[in-house]
């Protein structure tokens, strides 16, 4: 009785975290869309300052670096930027009118942790009404009861010993 009362609560559980998932990520895509805007405002700023005294954005990092300790920290600044707007990019170009089952599948495409964070502290769970909800909250649902039924049951074979006959 009572490991059909925490397979029942484990599995509402399930349901109510991962019915949550289509929301969160659209709200996780949209601030990941600001990023991208914002890191390559940025990027064009710089290239066009370089291109204003006839270097290339390679060319125009390497004369950072040499210029002396603020340059060569703005440089490896400027580098990490330029990178994290490429990374952000592709993540956007690959969940770019993806819908919710799909971005379940590229999930590793949602994992800036400083979006992901922000995403998180700005999310405010609510009733899934939608198709997509109830699906993801039935996958919720029935994972988290199959885990807690494999979970008993590596539980309860550990403390059961099989029984020896006697002829």
């Amino acid at each position: 009785m009572i490991l059909r009362a925490v397979t029942l609560a484990a599995g509402l559980t399930g349901a109510m975290g991962l019915s949550q998932f289509p929301e969160y990520s659209q709200q996780y895509i949209q601030r990941l869309g600001g990023a991208v805007d914002e890191l390559a405002r940025i990027v064009q700023q710089f290239d066009a300052d370089a291109d204003r005294v006839g270097l290339t954005r390679i060319a125009a990092l390497s004369e950072l670096q040499g210029g002396g300790a603020f340059g060569a920290e703005h440089a490896r600044s400027m580098a990490a930027t330029i990178a994290r707007h490429d990374r952000l990019s592709n993540d956007l170009a690959v969940l770019d009118g993806a819908g919710p089952f799909t971005r379940a599948r590229l999930a590793a495409h949602l994992g800036d942790p400083d979006i992901a964070a922000r995403a998180w502290a700005a999310y405010r769970p609510a009733l899934p009404v939608t198709f997509e909800g109830a699906i993801f909250a039935g996958a919720g649902f029935l994972l988290a009861t199959t885990l807690v039924r494999m979970l008993a049951a590596l539980i309860s074979g550990a403390f059961l010993r099989p029984r020896r006959t006697t002829a």
